[in-house]
């Protein structure tokens, strides 16, 4: 785990905001401390929920994308960090690892023009550096007994989530992908819109569910594909559930846990699928972030939900003022998962 730079006491303390008569997650969260080892201090912490960063934006780049999400950390550890502690949800369950260290490549990629055939080669190539950091990350966690919860990036990040939990468990797993667009596109060099047809090929993803996909935004070629190999790969639509009222949405949740639960199954948002959401493809209609929240808590419920990955949102993207929300609102869904994860809520 040399690819990441550690969240220390002292960086908590920077962002909790400390008040008298109040205690914050910040003031309870868990780091690991100067000199120790990762692995054995993961090992032996009593906090199940491991906090990661990917502050980058290169997938998306790949992707004809806007940057921006390469934000959303720095944002979602000052929200996060600044939760009330208290018996609905506690800090102390939480173990800020930090994250993924990726200056590199984002240096790389400042002067690259996705316009430009060679530059799109060598943002696909870092893209595939980055992978292996997230999948080598992601196997040390889960092989540890500990769930991740992985804040910021591209949905590219998801290969590497997959891959790394697959080799973990020691078998392939499913996902359930909340997100306006499949992710599922050709093999044509990495980038976020192919992290989930990546991890199909290469076997590391055995069933994956896309909730909520935008009918005007999924191609002929995709939806033909998904048609082929519906014993593995399924989906609604937004459309048919919110628009056109002929699914229910809470029956869809139940149908797409039935699909995926009887092996381990990450759960995939993407921040873009929500109106109004600073992101690289913001949509002006969607499900709520009350559906949302609605969602992550009856996927977490389940036993064999092994990670939650919150991506493409970009505080960057959005007004001075208000460049704040798209944290508070990471906030919001990571306690939403961690107090669907109490023992009495199992299923």
């Amino acid at each position: 785990m040399d690819k990441f730079l550690p969240f220390t006491i002292n960086d908590l303390a920077k962002v909790t905001n400390h008040r008298s008569g109040e205690i914050k997650f910040g003031e309870k969260m868990l780091t690991v401390p100067i000199g120790e080892n990762p692995i054995s201090y993961i090992k032996n912490t009593e906090a199940k929920y491991i906090l990661l960063g990917i502050p980058e934006d290169i997938g998306i780049r790949a992707n004809f994308g806007r940057p921006g999400a390469a934000s959303a950390w720095n944002e979602a550890i000052k929200s996060i960090a600044n939760i009330q502690h208290n018996r609905f949800c506690k800090g102390n369950q939480i173990l800020v690892l930090g994250q993924i260290n990726v200056s590199e490549e984002m240096a790389e990629v400042e002067n690259l023009d996705f316009n430009t055939i060679d530059d799109r080669v060598k943002l696909s190539q870092l893209v595939k550096k980055i992978d292996k950091d997230v999948s080598h990350i992601i196997f040390s966690i889960v092989k540890l007994g500990k769930i991740p919860i992985i804040i910021g990036g591209g949905h590219n990040n998801a290969y590497g989530n997959i891959k790394g939990t697959a080799l973990a468990k020691g078998k392939p797993v499913n996902a359930i992908n909340f997100d306006s667009h499949s992710d599922f596109r050709i093999l044509e060099g990495r980038h976020s819109g192919n992290g989930f047809s990546y991890a199909y090929e290469e076997g590391f993803l055995k069933k994956y569910f896309v909730f909520g996909l935008h009918e005007n935004y999924t191609s002929k070629s995709v939806l033909d594909f998904i048609k082929k190999t519906e014993d593995r790969i399924r989906f609604n639509t937004y459309d048919s559930i919110n628009i056109r009222k002929e699914k229910n949405f809470t029956q869809e949740m139940n149908d797409a846990l039935e699909f995926i639960k009887n092996d381990f199954f990450g759960i995939e948002v993407d921040l873009g699928a929500i109106p109004n959401i600073a992101s690289n493809a913001m949509t002006l209609s969607g499900f709520s972030v009350e559906e949302l929240r609605q969602f992550i808590t009856f996927f977490a419920k389940n036993k064999n939900a092994s990670y939650l990955h919150i991506c493409e949102g970009a505080p960057d993207l959005d007004v001075d003022k208000n460049n704040h929300l798209v944290g508070k609102l990471i906030g919001y869904l990571v306690t939403d998962f961690i107090k669907s994860r109490t023992s009495k809520n199992i299923l």
